[in-house]
């Protein structure tokens, strides 16, 4: 593995840092939007498969 000094290491980090494409605060927004829509979406999903399973051992058991 090559060695590299600190000085050197840092200008890559920067040079590299200096190629990221950010996201635009209305990309930002709307992701974070679909996060919350995909969350209670899979909350409601899983909360609906508990009570079905629930509801089915209650039958069975009592």
């Amino acid at each position: 593995m090559a060695k590299t000094n600190p000085f050197t290491f840092l200008q890559q980090v920067r040079t590299e840092v200096g190629k990221v494409v950010w996201p635009s605060r209305r990309e930002v927004v709307l992701t974070t939007i679909m996060v919350f829509i995909m969350a209670a979406l899979t909350a409601t999903f899983f909360s609906l498969v508990d009570l079905a399973i629930r509801s089915g051992l209650r039958a069975i058991l009592g």
